[in-house]
């Protein structure tokens, strides 16, 4: 049997972030927190267990989740999005923590993590029967390498592990937005500075909106300070 490893960033939130649900949600824009919950902990009336082997362990009821978590609930939404189902998308999970002897498979990506996913899909959806996935990644293929580069975008990888180190929600519309799992939990920063989004927001609403002021504050400059703030606005309420 594949023992998976794991190392500091899946066990301590200061190295490896750190996000609520709601949280989550809220970042990746997914309306009902409830799916979230369902891919962390599985179903009990179905009996069907989780598709993402979390970062922490739950503390109470909370849910917590790190950024590889977050990056992974990302992957398994762009998926539930063409089709693929949950039993699906659960066995995928788990033959790719086997086969590719890593904990977290869907917040990985490089041309072997590309292809090798590919061949765990691939087996999945044989084993399954599973019609839409097995046409995405076969006859549809140029669609599902679509699908890999649109989840890579914005994501820089460690080259050697192959996992996401930080992301850059929309990097064309917010390029100094980040997310980084060493700086603020993990929350969006506005980079260089390092300053996180929220509380740039929240300074802008005290100041009654006065870009100035909140520069001034911060110490940054007026654009950085209206990207964070236009970037907070742009996020679900």
């Amino acid at each position: 049997m594949t023992v998976v490893t794991l190392d500091k960033r899946q066990t301590d939130p200061v190295a490896g972030g750190f996000y609520t649900v709601s949280e989550a949600a809220r970042l990746l824009n997914i309306q009902n927190t409830g799916r979230i919950t369902g891919w962390l902990t599985g179903y009990k009336r179905s009996n069907a267990g989780p598709i993402i082997a979390r970062q922490y362990k739950p503390i109470s009821k909370i849910q917590e989740v790190g950024f590889w978590d977050l990056l992974e609930i990302r992957f398994v939404d762009h998926f539930r999005a063409q089709g693929v189902s949950l039993q699906t998308l659960r066995k995928a999970a788990e033959f790719a923590r086997q086969e590719l002897n890593q904990h977290h498979p869907f917040a990985t990506s490089n041309v072997k993590f590309m292809t090798d996913r590919k061949e765990v899909f691939l087996k999945t959806a044989k084993e399954l029967k599973d019609n839409t996935l097995l046409n995405l990644v076969t006859k549809q293929y140029e669609m599902y390498v679509i699908l890999e580069n649109v989840l890579a975008r914005g994501i820089e990888f460690d080259p050697a592990s192959g996992l996401a180190e930080r992301w850059q929600p929309k990097p064309k519309e917010f390029p100094s937005i980040y997310l980084d799992p060493v700086f603020a939990y993990g929350q969006p920063i506005v980079k260089p500075a390092g300053v996180p989004t929220d509380a740039i927001f929240q300074a802008w609403k005290a100041e009654n909106g006065s870009y100035e002021a909140v520069s001034d504050w911060f110490e940054l400059d007026r654009k950085l300070v209206q990207e964070a703030v236009e970037f907070e606005l742009g996020l679900p309420s």
